[in-house]
């Protein structure tokens, strides 16, 4: 049998916890004795409005079932006020759980500057000014874990979603970033691209296969990714309807061309096969391993 896996003592702040993923992440860490701290703004989809009741609502599940949680009901842009009410309650931050999202769909030339904004302002801005608010706090304790959310439409593209698919992969940059410098202080950083029966995938998804994406089912791997048992960082995975896969990114060998003498457009069209062809593609972890064509190329050629 695995060991349990335990967050005894351990704080957990959740953003858009009062429903949908959220509130499945929040009761499960609870489950596992986690402290939780609820947020939730109680905004629409649309991120209009504001109500409390949403996130009262998970810390009154969470204490009945007999764990520990309060609840806030701050906008993730005035993140430092979420981690000081973490720290208010509890003494200390040791997870943080970016979730908070919204969504403004719309075809890119229908798309009006308030559409594009928001959407960066709750999903980039909101992460980074949680994150950035918690990260002192990690680094003065040498432990950390922090979960971004992004998303396949930020992976692969979804036609009327360039703000949000712009977002979510802007949040996995943020998380290889992060995973480098969080690395020495033993602050682990992943992000996780969910598919889930939420309020803001209803009417996006076939209601036969809505019905089976319940949020409950990605859960586990937020609980696994935050815990002291995993020591994976800078990963991306993809996770919905009891599956779980990690992406990676894959590169063609590519063609090389005489960087003394150049070359031209035509030279370009001449091997563009090779230059698509992944036969033996390679999958760069970091910035060095990505140079490493380009540098047996200028050797290949130098005097």
């Amino acid at each position: 049998m695995n060991d349990a896996i335990c967050f005894d003592q351990q704080v957990v702040i959740i953003t858009g916890a009062g429903g949908g993923l959220g509130r499945a992440h929040a009761l499960l860490f609870a489950k596992h004795g986690a402290r939780v701290v609820v947020n939730d703004l109680g905004g629409s989809s649309h991120g209009e409005g504001a109500n409390t009741s949403a996130a009262d609502l998970v810390v009154a599940e969470i204490r009945a079932a007999g764990g520990v949680a309060v609840a806030n009901h701050d906008s993730v842009t005035d993140g430092g006020k979420i981690v000081q009410n973490a720290l208010d309650s509890f003494g200390r931050v040791d997870v943080l759980v970016n979730n908070a999202g919204i969504l403004r769909d719309k075809s890119f030339h229908k798309m009006e500057d308030a559409d594009w904004d928001l959407v960066y302002k709750v999903h980039v801005e909101g992460a980074y000014k949680v994150t950035r608010a918690a990260w002192a706090h990690m680094r003065e304790q040498n432990f950390g874990r922090v979960i971004f959310t992004a998303s396949t439409s930020g992976i692969y593209g979804n036609f009327g979603q360039s703000n949000y698919g712009m977002a979510k992969l802007g949040l996995y940059g943020l998380t290889r970033t992060l995973a480098l410098e969080g690395r020495k202080n033993n602050i682990l950083v992943n992000a996780i691209a969910p598919t889930g029966g939420t309020r803001m995938t209803e009417g996006l998804i076939p209601p036969q296969v809505f019905e089976q994406l319940k949020p409950e089912l990605i859960s586990p791997l937020v609980v696994y990714l935050a815990s002291a048992a995993c020591s994976e960082t800078a990963g991306l995975f993809e996770v919905g309807g009891g599956w779980i896969g990690k992406v990676r990114w894959e590169r063609s060998l590519g063609a090389g061309f005489d960087p003394r003498a150049g070359f031209s457009a035509e030279d370009v069209a001449a091997h563009w096969q090779q230059i698509c062809d992944f036969e033996g593609a390679v999958h760069p972890q970091d910035n060095m391993a990505a140079m490493r064509e380009m540098m047996v190329n200028l050797q290949k050629f130098a005097s």
